[in-house]
């Protein structure tokens, strides 16, 4: 084992300069601050711990907080429910995995195809472990693009979204989208920080993508469980989409993003439009 955990170290001193002091409810102590965030003994303060047991956290120091002080450290960096599950998995106390090299290929039972077919009429993808593309249905292919064309280990959402010109042009707020997934990655890969695809993936991203070795040192972190996709589609023109998360019940590690439109709205009708060349390979003809 290391000597020091240096993510928790790194995790710390990001969200400590990203805490919004004048809401933190402090006692005005007249310093002048010199660096945005919180200071040191303002966290220990807020957390109710010692300065120096704080501190030595932050420098990564093998100590283990108990869950109550871990969830008041949260509280006192203002995290989100996303970055306090972070927070304790770095720790030790989250759902991080035991550490191992490597880890069986996800496959998707017969039953979920099943239910893509059902799904039919709407958008859904089937993500597994670090945001790989399991599946996905007719829709799905449509919507985003067809990631069977890809070799089996390049089907990877955060991948095609940094690396695939297709992605850039697809998302009217590609920035943004971009920015989500990678936290999103940043996240599970403090789950199961042995994991070597994960490992490979960013890698290969932070060599190829320009922008992820800047947002991954950032160290934010991000739980997709919904939210709305603004696209600039090449066949149907522009649209937005609204997703839910679902994951399966037993299989922690397998979610089910599934798209749809408010009805009646001009991204519906786009959606219809989209189904029938999905069909046809022409709109007009819906």
């Amino acid at each position: 084992m290391p000597e020091k955990n240096t993510e928790l170290a790194d995790f710390l001193r990001r969200a400590r300069s990203q805490c919004d002091a004048s809401r933190a409810g402090l006692p005005a102590d007249g310093r002048v601050r010199r660096v945005p965030g919180l200071r040191r003994e303002e966290v220990a303060f807020l957390a109710g711990v010692s300065t120096d047991y704080y501190a030595r956290l932050e420098q990564g120091r093998r100590i283990v907080p108990s869950p109550s002080v871990v969830d008041a450290i949260g509280r006192a960096l203002d995290l989100d429910a996303a970055g306090r599950a972070h927070l304790a998995d770095l720790i030790g106390l989250g759902t991080a995995r035991p550490q191992q090299r490597s880890r069986p290929v996800q496959r998707v039972r017969p039953g979920l195809y099943q239910l893509l077919d059902a799904l039919d009429d709407v958008p859904v993808l089937v993500l597994g472990r670090r945001s790989d593309v399991l599946a996905q249905n007719r829709m799905g292919r449509a919507l985003f693009t067809d990631f069977e064309r890809f070799p089996a280990p390049r089907r990877n959402y955060a991948r095609w979204m940094l690396l695939d010109d297709e992605a850039r042009s697809l998302f009217v707020d590609w920035e943004e989208q971009a920015r989500v997934a990678v936290e999103s990655l940043r996240l599970e890969a403090g789950n199961d920080p042995e994991d070597r695809a994960t490992a490979e993936l960013v890698a290969e991203l932070r060599q190829s993508a320009p922008e992820f070795g800047r947002w991954w040192d950032e160290h934010r972190v991000n739980r997709r469980t919904h939210g709305a996709k603004r696209l600039r589609h090449p066949v149907v023109g522009d649209l937005t989409v609204g997703y839910e998360t679902l994951t399966l019940p037993g299989d922690a590690d397998t979610t089910l993003y599934v798209y749809s439109t408010e009805p009646g709205s001009p991204s519906a009708r786009a959606l219809d439009l989209l189904a029938s060349w999905s069909l046809t390979g022409d709109p007009a003809a819906h």
